[in-house]
């Protein structure tokens, strides 16, 4: 069958660009992105990856760590085992 639908949507110009710039350096235009996602979305038939709301926690996790309030800072990966006990 051929390309005759077209798709119209409203994005943010800087989200719009650094996808753009994601998809060029996968050697993908923008449609055959689309495209990708489409044909998975039907495969699955759902969205091809999972969504969750985050629970209270996790929200309250995101707005700490955005605020910078109890963060632990490593200074590399042994550091960070080290840190969890591991």
């Amino acid at each position: 069958m051929g390309k005759t639908s077209t798709i119209r949507a409203r994005i943010e110009p800087d989200l719009k660009d650094r996808a753009e710039h994601i998809f060029h350096q996968l050697g993908l235009t923008t449609t055959q992105a689309i495209t990708l996602f489409y044909k998975q979305v039907e495969l699955k038939k759902g969205l091809p990856f999972d969504i969750a709301i985050p629970n209270e926690i996790t929200r309250r996790t995101f707005n700490e760590t955005d605020d910078g309030r109890d963060l632990i800072i490593c200074d590399n990966t042994d550091d960070m085992f080290k840190k969890l006990g591991i």
